[in-house]
């Protein structure tokens, strides 16, 4: 029999995922959900133009390996260099390139307890050791974050704003003075994967080149592009440089990098759209007041909602969901894990979840 070589490392760690997809429940449960609300995912979908280019793309050609022309106009979005901008394959990529770049055996990391586990998942493999905050009052705590970096030396922080699986922020101004207080030699590594769907004053006010930080987008959430896999860092040249070292140059495939230009270039559908978010946000936020739950204030484009009990409670509700075709996720974490978390949807989507609620409700509390 074939003994297979893994390092020590890999040999240790679990063969899993952050997160059970919803086609793998849909399996399980031999049919497809009437709402897909719990992956945070875009309903509304892509700009026309962004699908149409998607559709005319060749596909037998590979993307560009330097993907010029969607850095070019990511640039002159931002009022940032080109040299400030790596694309690569969603939000999760670069954080995998983010890690390999800087964690062997043994580095201190820091993040938040029940924060966003995808990063967790590239610091374990590559022999990181991460040191976890609690939230406060179910918002990262950056002070606390930048304070536990400066005590373990750490090389990388990981916060994400707005937050998931909150969805509560920090304004850009806050977090650029709690910044203040983030050690030297200390990278933060800032999620804004749900900057689009948040209030003005919510990105970080820095300038692009500011080596203490760097940032991360995606087409995935306002844009509606998650199934393309685009992401983008926007940082120091140096770091961005540092990059090339280590991504795959031919990971972009070429009709993610034809659609996210033009989804950039249509400023109309991405005004639409949020505005869709944010319509579907009150909605869920009245669907719970309805039935006597409390939602969280949200930036992002999902509504986490408050059980009123504890994890277990919530973890019923959130099954009795399912059982009645509604995918939703909750957070891992207590105190977190009070809630579910509720991803925006068409009309027709929380129509199905507000018939639902009530009764998974009723459920949960017989036990």
């Amino acid at each position: 029999m074939t003994q297979y070589r893994l390092t020590p490392l890999a040999q240790s760690l679990p063969a899993t995922v952050p997160f059970v997809g919803p086609e793998a429940q849909e399996r399980q449960l031999d049919r497809v959900f009437d709402a897909r609300l719990g992956a945070n995912e875009n309903v509304f979908g892509p700009s026309p133009r962004a699908i149409a280019a998607m559709a005319d793309t060749g596909h037998w050609m590979y993307g560009d390996p330097e993907s010029f022309d969607l850095r070019a106009a990511l640039a002159a979005h931002h009022g940032a260099d080109m040299g400030n901008i790596v694309v690569g394959e969603g939000i999760d990529g670069l954080l995998g390139y983010m890690v390999r770049l800087f964690v062997e055996k043994g580095d201190a990391i820091v993040t938040s307890d029940g924060a966003y586990p995808t990063f967790n998942y590239h610091v374990a493999g590559f022999g990181g050791t991460l040191h976890k905050v609690p939230y406060k009052d179910d918002h990262e705590n950056p002070e606390a974050l930048f304070a536990k970096a400066a005590e373990v030396d750490a090389k990388l922080v990981y916060l994400a704003n707005p937050d998931n699986p909150m969805g509560t922020w920090h304004t850009g101004a806050a977090l650029a003075r709690a910044m203040n207080l983030l050690p030297q030699g200390t990278l933060l590594i800032l999620d804004e994967a749900y900057v689009d769907t948040a209030p003005e004053g919510t990105a970080l006010p820095l300038d692009w080149s500011d080596p203490r930080v760097v940032r991360m987008r995606t087409f995935s959430k306002a844009y509606g592009m998650a199934g393309a896999r685009v992401g983008y860092a926007i940082g120091a040249p140096e770091l961005i440089t540092a990059f090339h070292k280590v991504r795959n140059h031919f990971g972009m495939n070429r009709a993610g990098q034809e659609g996210a230009l033009e989804a950039l270039a249509d400023t109309v559908w991405h005004r639409d759209v949020v505005a869709k978010i944010d319509a579907a946000r009150q909605r869920i936020a009245e669907i719970a007041r309805q039935n006597g739950l409390a939602p969280l204030p949200s930036a992002a484009n999902f509504v986490a909602i408050d059980c009123g009990a504890d994890g277990a409670f919530a973890k019923r509700v959130l099954d009795g969901l399912i059982t009645r075709g509604i995918f939703v996720r909750m957070p891992f974490v207590a105190p977190q894990n009070r809630c579910i978390r509720v991803s925006c949807g068409t009309p027709e989507n929380l129509d199905a979840f507000a018939a639902a609620l009530p009764e998974a409700l009723r459920d949960a509390k017989r036990g």
